[in-house]
Order: C-alpha cells, then structure tokens, then sequence
C-alpha cells in the first residue's frame, strides 16, 4: 500500500514538474485516483499549477462532486469532469494529466494531420492517437469539458488508447501511475515538437513501427521512471522520493545503466 503522504507529496511535485517542463502553463492538470478509494480521485483546487501546494488537493467522486471542504480562497477545477470520467471508464488508470500542450494542439485541428511517435523514448504514447471534437455532439461550445456528459463522450473515443486529442483544445493522457503519466505528458510535447520539425524537412518521416511501440512500451519501467522523475523533481527543488527500480522487458540486464 502506498505512503499516502508521499503519493500527495509526489501528486504536488508532478504540477510542478509538468509546469517546468512546458506541458502546463497556467492552466491544465494532473490527477490520481485514490489509493484506497478506487471510486474517487485527487487532484488540486484550481490553481496554476506552478503554484500548487499540499493544502490545495481536494477529494472527488467520479461524477466530480467535491468530497469534504474546499480550499481557500479557491474553487476545483470546472474540467474535473475529464479525469472522473476517465477513471471511471477505465478502472486500470490511476492518473491522469488534461494539458494544452503547444506542441500537440495543432494536430488537433489540422486535417489529415496525425500525431506520431518517431522518438524512442515517446513510443509508448501510441500510434492510433485520434480526436475527440466537442463540436460533433454538442455543437458550438467554448471547448471546455465542463459536465459528465461531456466527459463521458470524450472517453468513449479515447477508449483504451494512452493519448487522445481534443480539438482545438489540448490533450489526455493516460497512466497506470502518476509517475508514468507524466513521463508520457513531457515526451509527448517534445515528440510532437520533433515531428513538426521533421515535416518542415520533408514529407517522408519515418516513425515508429508498431512493433517498436509494442517493445518499447513493455520496456518502460520503474527505473526509467525513476531516472526521469529524479531529475525533474531536482529542476522544480522538490524532494525525490526513490520507488521500484524494476528493469522493462528487453533491458539489458547486464548493462543497466545505458
């Protein structure tokens, strides 16, 4: 059972990162579900997330209803209905992070443009990454996830996928833990990044093959996690706390430290 106090220490730290990282600017979040209440999640009031602290994480229900008292000054999240929804859908998903990364935006509302992994370390963002558009069932609206039924439609189309789109608005990824999710979130921005370069040099990218994906993503584990998670926490000065150091399926075993 995991250190509740750690977990809630590390969900603070996880904003701060993924600010400094250029996933969230002054809006966007990240989530857990709770340990011990598979039926609930946790997440900060809302706050830019730079600025999150300890005292500004807030219980809720699935359905985004507020569990106990509510910061102040402060209210949640209005789009708190995107991570609920998820949890929801997906009883696997432990964490879960809504940005509006610049990077990825634009493929969510050019037409035939499809987001990619073409960087070894973004390949367990997926290669089936599609868009969920609000316009398609709810018409004009200012974009916002800001109800269940929204919610619940956006994760139908994400299904079980990783990484899905919002058009014109961002993105959700999806994670067994929240230091995987933001993992994922920081590469891929930068993977998004790479490939918008790469089509400025021409039209024949090469990206990764499904097999690829499948090798990497079963490769990916705790002590790739923990080299990542080590070095943001020291960008942002918050405390590392060292988790399982398990080597993914292919590593070398004999060589670790590549």
């Amino acid at each position: 059972m995991p250190d509740m106090k750690l977990l809630l220490s590390d969900l603070v730290t996880a904003n701060h990162i993924l600010a400094n990282e250029n996933v969230l600017d002054s809006f966007g979040h990240v989530s857990i579900r709770h340990p011990d209440r598979p039926d609930r999640f946790i997440m900060s009031r809302a706050r830019a997330p730079q600025r999150c602290e300890l005292n500004d994480l807030m219980e809720f229900t699935l359905d985004g209803q507020v569990m106990g008292p509510t910061p102040a000054p402060g209210k949640p999240y209005s789009e708190r209905f995107i991570h609920g929804a998820l949890y929801e859908a997906r009883p696997e998903v432990n964490a879960v992070v809504h940005n509006h990364s610049v990077s990825v935006i634009p493929f969510s509302v050019v037409k035939g443009a499809k987001l990619r992994p073409l960087m070894h370390m973004a390949g367990p963002i997926g290669d089936d990454i599609n868009v969920w558009d609000s316009s398609t069932k709810f018409g004009d609206t200012n974009l916002l996830v800001t109800s269940m039924e929204m919610a619940r439609d956006m994760a139908k189309t994400v299904g079980p996928r990783t990484v899905s789109l919002l058009r014109g608005h961002g993105c959700v990824v999806t994670a067994l833990s929240l230091r995987e999710v933001v993992f994922t979130s920081i590469y891929l921005e930068i993977n998004a990044g790479i490939q918008m370069k790469a089509l400025s040099i021409g039209n024949e990218v090469q990206f990764l093959t499904p097999g690829e994906v499948s090798i990497i993503t079963k490769g990916r584990s705790g002590f790739t996690f923990e080299r990542g998670w080590e070095n943001w926490c020291g960008r942002v000065d918050r405390p590392y706390y060292p988790q399982e150091m398990n080597m993914g399926e292919g590593f070398s075993q004999t060589d670790p430290t590549g």
